[in-house]
C-alpha cells in the first residue's frame, strides 16, 4: 500500500526550527493566517495530526496542540468518523485579511515598536518604550475562558457545553412583548443619559427580589448594574487593588477573576478547596494580610461544593480584623434541586466587607450582558464614579425590559420552570452515565447549578479526554483549566442544562467511546 502524503502547501509551510517562538505557535499562526486569508477554504479537510507531524517532521505533540489552538477558537472542527476540517462557518469579517503575511512575528514584536520604524527615522516614541502599558501586558496574558459560541455544531451547541441556559425554552414572546411595550410607551425617556449606576427601577426590583430569595440587605442605592459579572470583578480590582496586593482565590477556581487580579498588579494566593469550600484556616495562614479574598460560597466553582456555615463565619471575622474585602460571586445559585437558595454571605455581614456579584447571564440569557454588584456603604460613590468612566452606563432600554420581566412576575415563573426542568435533565444525565460509564467516571448529582462535575479515574488527563471528545463534537472542561497548581485527580464538567433528552443520550454514548480507548496520562 502506498504511503500516504500530505499536499505541497503544508510541505511548504515556513516553520523556524531556531525562533524564539515555540514551534506550535508557529504551526497555529501559519494554519490561521491560511484559513482567514482563504489559501484554507471554509471546509477543507486537514491531513491527520500524525500525517502532518510525519510530513513536517515535528512531533505529533507540537502539532496536536497547534490543532487544539484552533479547534478552541473556532477555526477548525472535528467530524464524527471524518476528520478535521476548516470551519464551515466563520465570521465574514474575519476572512478578508488586509495583508496575509505567513511569517511568524517574534512574541515580543507584539509588545515593543517595530524596529524597522525605528530604524527609519520614522516614530517619535523612544525607541525603549513597550507598546502596552504594565496593565495591558498583564491582562493581555490573563487567563480566559472559551466563549461559548465556539462550541457550537451546525449552529446548536456541543453537548457538554457548561454553564449555558436552556435558551430554546426562555419566554421570547413575552420579552418581545415587554420590549415593543417600551419602544411604543417609553422611548423618548430611555433615549438619553442615565444615572452611571443603572435604570432605578431596575435597582429596586433587584433588592426587593434578591432581599426575598438571598437574603441580602441593601437598599437600591447600593446596587451597580454591570456589563456581567466580570465587569463587576474588572471594577472591584481597579478600585480596590493596588500593585503587589494579595487576592486570595479558590484552588481550582474561576480564571475570570484571577485574570482580572493579574491584570491590576493583585498577587494571586491560591487556597484549596474540599468537600466544605475554601478553607478559611488556609487562608488565614497563607495570607492573612490579603486585601481581597474571591469566594463562590454557594455552588463553588467549577467543584460544586457549599462553603459551611463555620468557614463563612471565620472568613468574615478574617475580613474584619485584616480590613480585607471579600468578593461574594453567586452566579447560578438560583438553581437549586433540594430545598431554597442558601442565604447569601452578603446577609451574614455586620462589618460591610461583603460585595456581591450577581447575574442574569445564566437565569435571562448570556447575550443580555446585565449583572449587578451590591457595594458595601462606604464604597458606593466610589463605584459610581468608576461606573462611570467604564462606559457611563449600561443600555438602558434592555435595563427597563428586564425590569418589567421581573416586577411582573415573568422571571419567577421562568426560574422555576427552568429549574424543574434542569433536575428532570441532570436525573437523565446521571441514568444514562451509570449504565454507560460506569467504571470510568465517578458522577454524583448536584445539589445546585448546570453542570456536574465528573472524576475521572486516578492518571487519566482531563485535558487529553477533551482534546479526543471535541473531535466526537463534545465539548468539555478539564476541572485541571481552572487550577494553578496539580491536582491529585483531574476531573471534567458535564454540562446538561441546555441539552434535551437525547442529545445527553447521544452524548454520553459517544464520550463512552472516546473513555473506552486507552488514554494518555
Amino acid at each position: 500500500m502506498a504511503k500516504k502524503t500530505i499536499s505541497p502547501f503544508f510541505n511548504t509551510l515556513p516553520l523556524d526550527p531556531a525562533s524564539t517562538t515555540p514551534l506550535y505557535r508557529q504551526l497555529y499562526e501559519v494554519l490561521r493566517q491560511a484559513i482567514l486569508s482563504g489559501q484554507l477554504s471554509s471546509g477543507a479537510r486537514l491531513p491527520s495530526t500524525r500525517l502532518l507531524a510525519d510530513g513536517l517532521n515535528l512531533s505529533r505533540n507540537t502539532v496536536t496542540a497547534a490543532f487544539d489552538q484552533l479547534l478552541a477558537e473556532g477555526y477548525i472542527e472535528g467530524r464524527h468518523g471524518s476528520g478535521t476540517f476548516v470551519s464551515a462557518e466563520l465570521p465574514e469579517d474575519l476572512l478578508a485579511v488586509r495583508n496575509p503575511d505567513l511569517t511568524i512575528p517574534n512574541h515580543d514584536s507584539l509588545l515593543r515598536p517595530d524596529a524597522r520604524t525605528q530604524q527609519n527615522g520614522n516614530s517619535n516614541r523612544p525607541a525603549n518604550r513597550e507598546l502596552l502599558s504594565e496593565r495591558g501586558r498583564l491582562l493581555v496574558a490573563a487567563p480566559t475562558l472559551p466563549a461559548s459560541r465556539l462550541h457550537a455544531w451546525q449552529g446548536k451547541p456541543l453537548p457538554f457545553t457548561s454553564e449555558l441556559p436552556a435558551l430554546d425554552r426562555f419566554p421570547a414572546d413575552i420579552w418581545t412583548r415587554l420590549l415593543n411595550r417600551r419602544l411604543r410607551q417609553s422611548l423618548p425617556e430611555l433615549l438619553g443619559y442615565k444615572h452611571a449606576s443603572g435604570f432605578y427601577p431596575l435597582r429596586e426590583a433587584i433588592a426587593t427580589y434578591t432581599g426575598a430569595t438571598r437574603g441580602i440587605k441593601c437598599c437600591p442605592e447600593q446596587i451597580i448594574i454591570v456589563s456581567g459579572s466580570q465587569q463587576g470583578l474588572d471594577l472591584v480590582m481597579r478600585l480596590l487593588i493596588d500593585p503587589g496586593d494579595q487576592v486570595v482565590v479558590e484552588e481550582p477556581g474561576y480564571p475570570g477573576v484571577k485574570g482580572a487580579a493579574l491584570a491590576s498588579g493583585g498577587q494571586i494566593i491560591p487556597v484549596p478547596v474540599d468537600q466544605n469550600g475554601m478553607n478559611v484556616a488556609e487562608v488565614i495562614k497563607r495570607a492573612p494580610h490579603a486585601r481581597l479574598a474571591y469566594v463562590t460560597p454557594s455552588h463553588q466553582f467549577p467543584l460544586g461544593v457549599t462553603l459551611n456555615a463555620s468557614r463563612r463565619l471565620a472568613l468574615l471575622e478574617w475580613a474584619r480584623q485584616a480590613n480585607a474585602w471579600i468578593i461574594e460571586d453567586d452566579y447560578d445559585s438560583e438553581y437549586r434541586y433540594s430545598g431554597r437558595p442558601l442565604a447569601a454571605l452578603q446577609g451574614l455581614d455586620r462589618h460591610d466587607r461583603v460585595i456581591y456579584l450577581g447575574t442574569f447571564s445564566k437565569t435571562v440569557f448570556p447575550a443580555l450582558r446585565i449583572g449587578f454588584l451590591v457595594a458595601p456603604p462606604p464604597l458606593v460613590e466610589a463605584f459610581e464614579k468608576a461606573r462611570y468612566f467604564e462606559g457611563v452606563h449600561s443600555p438602558i432600554l434592555e435595563q427597563a425590559v428586564l425590569t418589567d420581566f421581573i416586577v411582573e412576575g415573568h422571571f419567577a415563573r421562568h426560574v422555576r420552570r427552568m429549574r424543574a426542568l434542569y433536575a428532570e435533565r441532570q436525573a437523565c444525565l446521571l441514568e444514562v452515565a451509570s449504565k454507560e460509564l460506569q467504571g470510568q467516571l465517578d458522577l454524583r448529582p448536584a445539589e445546585t447549578g448546570m453542570s456536574l462535575v465528573a472524576r475521572l479515574q486516578q492518571g487519566v488527563s482531563g485535558k487529553e479526554v477533551a482534546r479526543q471528545a471535541a473531535l466526537q463534537n463534545l465539548a468539555l472542561f478539564p476541572i485541571s483549566n481552572y487550577a494553578l497548581e496539580p491536582l491529585e485527580r483531574d476531573g471534567l464538567f458535564l454540562g446538561f442544562a441546555a441539552f434535551d433528552e437525547a442529545s445527553i443520550r447521544e452524548g454520553v454514548k459517544r464520550l463512552a467511546g472516546v473513555l473506552s480507548k486507552k488514554i494518555p496520562t
